[in-house]
């Protein structure tokens, strides 16, 4: 599917920032080969170049936010590596974490050439700290809904800490999903927290995923504040 502009759904934008919920299906970036991204279609509509803080997955759909100027960039880039910006996300898994909720902490190694990372037991060049804490709010047919908080933002960071613990996200083949009924990854972006670039003011912005399709419509819509 050809994304355009008038095809995405803004959530919320002023002066510095834009808030848009990106679709499932389509680049954070621009690709090398012309194919437009999420930042391509906003600079397009907004007539300017945008910035791109954060990045979700091709087929991660979800909330992202967008800086509108270079001071607004450097302001809110600072804030993420400070631990001061907050992103949550709902996903569902083959199979039941052991623990209803709790936190995983592992050693991630990315691997450039195949775009894959890595569980690892050991601190060597390349590899990084990876952490995040989740809740199961629901159980059913062998799956779980999980809400995840992320302390770190590593390559593929939930998909493959979730699956180094047998609890692979649904749709996931790369990282052990057995489930091809769908060919998307079942992580959404929830919600986000930051504070505004320029008045500080404290932001909450949240999308949800569609219940309606599976795997999300095995837990009857479920939603929580």
């Amino acid at each position: 599917m050809a994304f355009t502009a008038t095809d995405l759904k803004i959530i919320f934008e002023d002066n510095d920032i834009t808030v848009c919920e990106k679709p499932k299906g389509l680049l954070s970036e621009d690709s090398q080969n012309g194919e437009k991204g999420i930042i391509g279609l906003l600079s397009e509509r907004a007539g300017k170049n945008l910035h791109l803080l954060h990045r979700l997955d091709r087929n991660v759909g979800g909330v992202m936010v967008f800086a509108n100027n270079k001071k607004s960039a450097a302001t809110l880039s600072s804030d993420i590596a400070n631990g001061k910006f907050y992103k949550e996300y709902m996903a569902v898994t083959d199979g039941v974490p052991s623990e209803d909720c709790g936190i995983y902490k592992d050693l991630l190694f990315k691997n450039s050439k195949n775009n894959r990372s890595y569980v690892v037991s050991r601190v060597r060049k390349g590899v990084k700290e990876a952490s995040l804490e989740y809740k199961v709010v629901a159980k059913t047919q062998g799956k779980a809904l999980a809400e995840i908080l992320l302390h770190t933002g590593r390559t593929h960071q939930i998909r493959v800490q979730f699956a180094s613990r047998k609890t692979p996200l649904t749709g996931d083949i790369k990282y052990g999903s057995k489930d091809r009924t769908t060919g998307d990854i079942a992580l959404y972006s929830r919600r986000i927290t930051f504070n505004h670039p320029v008045t500080k003011e404290k932001l909450c912005f949240e999308s949800q995923p569609d219940f309606s399709v599976y795997p999300w419509s095995i837990f009857g819509g479920i939603t929580n504040d």
